[in-house]
C-alpha cells in the first residue's frame, strides 16, 4: 500500500534544484522523488556497507599487507 510523505522546511534552492534535475529527466517532481527515495531504500547505508565489509574481512582474513597495497599502488602510478 502507497502512502504519503510530507517534508516540511525545505530550502527554496533544493526544491529548485530538484525541479530543475526532475524537468531534466521528463519527470514531475513527484515522480523524481519517488524513484530517488526507492533508489535510495533499495541500497544499504554506508553504516550496514561497512559492517558487512568488516563481517567478510572477519571471516576471511586480509590476504595482503598495509606495504603491498602500498607498494602496487605506487607502481600503477608510474
Amino acid at each position: 500500500m502507497a502512502v504519503q510523505i510530507t517534508i516540511r522546511g525545505v530550502p527554496e534552492e533544493v526544491r529548485d534544484e530538484l525541479a530543475d534535475r526532475a524537468a531534466l529527466r521528463g519527470q514531475s517532481m513527484q515522480e523524481f522523488l519517488r524513484n530517488e527515495l526507492e533508489r535510495l531504500a533499495s541500497r544499504p547505508s554506508v553504516e550496514q556497507w561497512l559492517d558487512r565489509v568488516q563481517e567478510r574481512k572477519a571471516a576471511y582474513g586480509t590476504r595482503l599487507t598495509a606495504e603491498e597495497i602500498l607498494e602496487a599502488r605506487d607502481q600503477d602510478s608510474r
